[in-house]
């Protein structure tokens, strides 16, 4: 039997992605092995983000040659989108795919072997552009949660950012497909969902779905058998007062929201081209924690944009201090080739973006720590979802994203259980079932 293997890297779409791909694969007769392992085929799903991304892609590519120099190399997504050539350039590879297509990937590899000579399928995305379906019909090991991507493309354009131009214009699944696939994955036995999308809160705006964001959480939420919604990361202006009011009456949905910042400068937002400002972004947070009770919201923070000055990223620092955010993932600028930020005067040393990175990450680490000092003592609802590396304990999620530590001898995957939370840190808290 042929074996294939995954490489995964960047956002949650990213692994959606790939786990629809491993499908493909096995319905062609494939076995999926792990990344380390000798196979006949790897893919790379790439990530351009940042230019580390691009960077752990070419290491990617070239690890899996190094296991087996026979083998069929196929690279797809968001850095092959951007730099097809440059990616065909890198010594091993045979296959390159755009963020469109990947739904023929197994037969874009079939042609390759049978040619012998390096195939690209990267074309430029239209605006007429189609949502391609990549469903999940498979329940994958040790998984209580799945991914169901809803949207493709934005449109946003902020200043830094790549991603419109390696993703496209929106695309909206449509609500019926969406409803078809969760409730194939509650017959599969999964019990929480999670929507994601490349500007998820973008959902429906193109003229191709038939409701909005909260319109397309509603019908989801009508399913019998769900237990938990989550929503990837949203834009803060979609969190409207009367959208609070009405997520804060669905049950289902997880107290826990990814509002994407950036920076808590209003000078150095206004430079990114992001459409909100500090103070609104302060209001938002403020209505979350009133509507909805031990609400957990995390957030993205950039350090280094070109010209943040010292006292810009002050501001920010002050701001995210005062603001009580569960978490935040920190990272620091990095220019991308086309991106209006990649020319602006004022680019941020390096050494400076460090010292910068490193103020946030611990400050980061406090905020976690002082979230969860606030539930020890308290029952909360886990969904145990493996066994951890910590000998003997049991690891699972609450619904406002608590990862929870529990000593057990039991097997406690992919159930709902109350679970006192008894003692806490920076990174989960210990349970007791």
């Amino acid at each position: 039997m042929k074996t294939v293997a995954f490489h995964t890297l960047g956002c949650k779409v990213n692994q959606y992605e790939t786990e629809a791909l491993e499908e493909l694969f096995i319905q062609k007769g494939y076995r999926v092995v792990d990344f380390a392992s000798p196979a006949d085929v790897y893919v790379i799903n790439t990530c351009t983000v940042t230019h580390h991304g691009d960077s752990k892609s070419r290491q990617a590519i070239r690890r899996a040659k190094k296991t087996n120099p026979d083998a069929v190399v196929a690279v797809i997504g968001c850095y092959v989108q951007v730099s097809p050539d440059e990616v065909l350039a890198v010594d091993g590879v045979d296959v390159v795919v755009g963020t469109a297509d990947k739904s023929r990937l197994p037969e874009l590899v079939e042609r390759a072997v049978e040619s012998g000579r390096p195939l690209k399928a990267v074309r430029d995305l239209g605006r007429e552009e189609d949502f391609e379906e990549l469903a999940l019909r498979q329940r994958h090991k040790g998984r209580t949660r799945a991914f169901v991507k809803v949207q493709e493309g934005c449109r946003q354009f902020c200043t830094y950012c790549i991603i419109p131009y390696a993703r496209g214009p929106l695309r909206s699944r449509p609500a019926e497909a969406v409803v078809r696939q969760v409730e194939r994955l509650l017959e599969l036995g999964y019990r929480e969902v999670v929507l994601t999308g490349i500007h998820v809160t973008s959902y429906g705006v193109d003229s191709g779905a038939d409701t909005d964001l909260l319109g397309l959480i509603k019908r989801v939420h009508s399913l019998p058998g769900l237990d938990r919604i989550r929503l990837s990361s949203l834009e803060p202006t979609f969190m409207t007062k009367e959208v609070i009011n009405e997520i804060a009456q669905l049950e289902k949905v997880c107290r826990h929201f990814h509002l994407s910042l950036q920076s808590g400068c209003d000078e150095t937002l206004k430079r990114m081209g992001r459409k909100y400002t500090t103070g609104e972004y302060r209001e938002i947070v403020e209505r979350l924690k009133e509507a909805l009770p031990g609400v957990a919201i995390t957030t993205d923070v950039m350090v280094g944009f070109p010209g943040e000055t010292r006292e810009e990223f002050e501001k920010t620092y002050r701001f995210l201090r005062n603001l009580g955010l569960y978490n935040m993932h920190v990272f620091k600028y990095s220019p991308r080739k086309g991106t209006p930020a990649a020319s602006f005067a004022g680019q941020v040393s390096a050494k400076e973006k460090d010292e910068r990175s490193r103020a946030l990450i611990d400050l980061a680490a406090r905020c976690r720590k002082n979230f969860h000092d606030k539930f020890v003592g308290q029952s909360l609802d886990v969904l145990y979802e493996q066994w951890s590396s910590l000998e003997g304990y049991y690891e699972g999620l609450t619904d406002n994203y608590i990862k929870v530590l529990s000593p057990t001898r039991d097997d406690l995957n992919n159930k709902l259980i109350k679970t006192m939370l008894v003692e806490s840190s920076e990174d989960y808290m210990k349970g007791r079932v």
